[in-house]
């Protein structure tokens, strides 16, 4: 079976499982390998699905969200352990920090009151703390935390939240599809009737001031790029060290079981040891999702006009991991390293330290060491020159200073020897 005869197999099973259409995108390092669309945007209009078909994404907002506060963050503006009564007025200096807000741990309640009950669409006056549970306690789902973190980007920024976020975000980007209100063709929405098989039209629920926790729409198309952003950062936008704060584990879902943790903004899920990092979405008659690997930045989006039934998470998953086995890494042939300078020579070999055997080696320029006997790509630490020593810059005791003292190196405050030796008495 061919590369994009695979994806349209995937793709078509998933619409046939009862669902109005289906939206789907891969990329990889920024290139689009394939995209496509089954079914019926629009039962009035007889309109077919495609591509750029514009969906609601719901709450993969939260993910535009986190990059805001992001920015104004790494401009200085606020710092991540601050509480939210330090930047938005009439809330007590008891409220809970913006890290904890952005990872689901706030313990704030999960909805703005009972908005999804009445229809209402609520203002940011309408925004009040209110706990479910004691901060720091589990991981609590809070479209709540959201939108009052839509408030500090507002209020930090000077600006109405979404006209931040189009300016900083999506413009930058070249996210043209992607916007506060719908824009033709677009997908209408619906609710499968799982008995009957038929269709309801949904509302498009307009989230008013709580933007911030759900209120965008956009195509595969669009999400395919922001699935790279999400992977690698971009200038001008988020760099690189930034988004590898936001994949950072903050709290597990499962605390007994690695299958989902959120980092700054992230779902991460763990799907046999792969980590896929993103978000899903879901408003009335839409379900969406878009996930990437960091480390290949193969990734996908999906969306169907289906308010229940799709999984689209997953589903982008899937479509991810497929891509991961149809456009492998490839592989690197070996070529010996130039010589490296004289003080490292005296580094490379064989250490021990509190009983475990480590190997230091040269390669690509830089000084790696790791645990004799640990998979490969676990336990390893690249090294950067910091004065007359080494600093830990990548892996394992990251942060953490090597010197050479005599004939032991010392790193991370344990010495280093090149035979075994019990600790000092």
């Amino acid at each position: 079976m061919s590369t994009p005869e695979a994806l349209d197999r995937l793709l078509q099973e998933r619409q046939a499982d009862r669902l109005p259409s289906v939206a789907a995108a891969v990329v990889r390092k920024g290139e689009t390998m394939w995209s496509n669309a089954v079914g019926i945007a629009n039962y009035d209009e007889g309109r077919e699905a495609t591509p750029g078909t514009q969906y609601r994404i719901g709450s993969i907002t939260k993910t535009f969200t986190a990059t805001a506060i992001m920015q104004l963050r790494d401009a200085g503006a606020l710092d991540l352990d601050d509480r939210l009564g330090q930047h938005v007025e009439g809330i007590a200096d008891g409220s809970p920090t913006i890290r904890r807000m952005l990872a689901h741990v706030s313990g704030l309640q999960r909805e703005v009151g009972e908005m999804f009950v009445d229809g209402t669409s609520p203002t940011e006056d309408d925004l009040e703390v209110a706990f479910a549970l004691d901060p720091a306690q589990a991981h609590h789902y809070s479209n709540l935390a959201f939108g009052l973190l839509g408030r500090v980007v507002a209020a930090k920024s000077g600006l109405p939240y979404t006209d931040y976020v189009d300016e900083k975000i999506i413009r930058p980007l070249g996210l043209a599809r992607t916007t506060w209100r719908s824009q033709e063709p677009k997908a209408q929405g619906y609710l499968v009737d799982e008995y009957a098989r038929t269709v309801w039209v949904e509302p498009e629920t307009d989230l008013g001031g709580v933007a911030a926790m759900g209120q965008l729409w956009s195509t595969v198309e669009d999400l395919a790029v922001w699935a790279t952003f999400l992977a690698r950062g971009a200038d001008g936008v988020l760099d690189t060290k930034t988004i590898d704060e936001m994949w950072f584990p903050q709290v597990m879902y499962y605390p007994d079981d690695w299958v989902l943790a959120w980092g700054l903004g992230l779902m991460l899920h763990n799907l046999n040891g792969t980590i896929f990092g993103g978000h899903g979405g879901a408003m009335a008659g839409h379900l969406a999702g878009v996930f990437v690997h960091r480390k290949t930045q193969i990734g996908a989006a999906a969306l169907t006009n289906s308010g229940t039934r799709g999984n689209m998470e997953l589903f982008a998953i899937s479509l991810a991991e497929k891509a991961m086995d149809l456009w492998p890494e490839p592989i690197d042939p070996w070529r010996p390293e130039a010589d490296p300078p004289a003080d490292v020579r005296a580094l490379l070999g064989r250490w021990w330290s509190e009983g475990n055997e480590f190997v230091f080696w040269w390669e690509r320029g830089a000084l790696q060491a790791k645990v004799v006997g640990t998979p490969p790509g676990r336990g390893e630490t690249t090294f950067e020159r910091d004065g007359d020593g080494w600093r830990a810059s990548v892996g394992r005791e990251r942060g953490e200073r090597l010197r050479v003292d005599g004939d032991r190196l010392i790193w991370s405050g344990y010495a280093f020897t090149r035979a075994q030796e019990p600790f000092k008495a």
